[in-house]
């Protein structure tokens, strides 16, 4: 079965360059380390950039201890993207169950 790019559902960084009107409209963001779910696209700018007729989808996911972490692609059907301490992160976030 093949894998989808799952979409970003929504995003309220609000900073964040490729944020309008709570979309994100990169082509693709990559998520996190092996331990933490942030947003390594976030990008604070004067300006807006990305495509506006576009939504982003998740391009990479380096999260080990994320559930939806499968051979480094997010297998969720869509994320939420959250501010956290100052950045962005994945708040569709879920721990591996031991």
């Amino acid at each position: 079965m093949p894998i989808t790019m799952p979409k970003i559902l929504s995003c309220s960084v609000l900073d964040c360059a490729y944020n309008i009107n709570s979309e994100c409209h990169t082509m693709a963001i990559t998520v996190g380390d092996a331990n933490h779910a942030e947003c390594d696209t976030f990008y604070k700018a004067g300006a807006k950039g990305g495509a506006a007729d576009l939504v982003g989808g998740v391009g990479a996911c380096k999260v080990n201890l994320c559930r939806f972490n499968k051979s480094f692609e997010c297998s969720a059907p869509g994320i939420n993207v959250a501010p956290h301490s100052g950045h962005a992160d994945c708040k569709t976030f879920s721990p591996v169950s031991r």
